[in-house]
């Protein structure tokens, strides 16, 4: 009987981009072949061959969101997870980092494709609070903690390392 195949190491970047009043942008997502199965992660997505991740993290804040961020700020943390969508197992390594915006307005049209489509709910600013009070799956679930701290300026200099 054949071993199952470790699923490809996927790289790509996500960012904590806050706007002036400090909040948040998530996107709400769900897997289109399990409706039922939904979360609010950071804007982001997997690194294109030679690309630096930074110009990674810029080009998927553009397509997801329309927003142009002009600077990427500091590595936050590393995120390592494996987990099944639409009924394939996958393995990511996510590289976070700081942004901020001075307006929520786009400034560019989104570029989604075919698979985020069918999978965006929706996209929303978060104050500190509202994302403690949250009830639905977040990614990473240590996202309030982690927010708070950096909002307090008490954030490790060194990136963290997060695993799921």
């Amino acid at each position: 009987m054949p071993f199952p195949s470790e699923p490809a190491l996927r790289v790509g970047a996500r960012v904590l981009l806050l706007n002036p009043a400090d909040e948040v942008l998530l996107i709400h997502a769900r897997d289109p072949d399990n409706p039922d199965h939904h979360w609010w992660e950071l804007p982001g997505g997997g690194q294109a061959p030679g690309e630096k991740l930074e110009d990674t993290a810029r080009r998927e804040v553009a397509e997801e969101t329309g927003l142009v961020v002009d600077q990427i700020g500091r590595k936050l943390w590393t995120r390592e997870s494996r987990f099944t969508y639409r009924g394939r197992e996958h393995h990511r390594l996510d590289h976070v980092y700081l942004a901020r915006v001075d307006t929520t307005a786009p400034r560019t049209a989104t570029r989604y494709t075919d698979n985020e489509r069918a999978g965006l709910i929706e996209r929303r600013w978060w104050s500190s609070a509202k994302l403690t009070d949250c009830a639905d799956k977040l990614l990473p679930a240590e996202l309030p903690g982690l927010l708070q701290t950096i909002l307090d300026n008490r954030f490790p200099t060194a990136p963290l390392a997060l695993t799921t």
